[in-house]
């Protein structure tokens, strides 16, 4: 005895449903666990020292127009253009 095309279609939507509830709790569940776990940070201590400022950096970059025209080369490459027709009018340090 064969099954029928309308049970087998049936069964297998009803499959494909179960397996994306399945994977909606799953994830429900994980995301649960991970919250329990991220509000689990230590107090700092209440006697600890400010932290230190970072060491000042210099604002000169050394070899300049090194980077800039390397800078301009990549633009180039690949905008599929030549080089020379690229002006870079500032670079700043983020």
């Amino acid at each position: 005895m064969e099954p029928s095309i309308p049970f087998v279609i049936l069964m297998g939507v009803g499959i494909v449903f179960i397996g994306l509830i399945c994977i909606i709790l799953l994830s429900m569940a994980m995301s649960a666990i991970c919250r329990s776990m991220g509000d689990q940070t230590p107090a700092p201590p209440t006697g600890a020292a400010a932290p230190a400022a970072p060491a000042a950096q210099s604002d000169a970059i050394p070899n300049r127009q090194a980077m800039i025209a390397a800078i301009a080369v990549a633009i180039a490459e690949e905008l599929g253009t030549d080089p020379s027709g690229i002006r870079i009018l500032s670079v700043k340090k983020l």
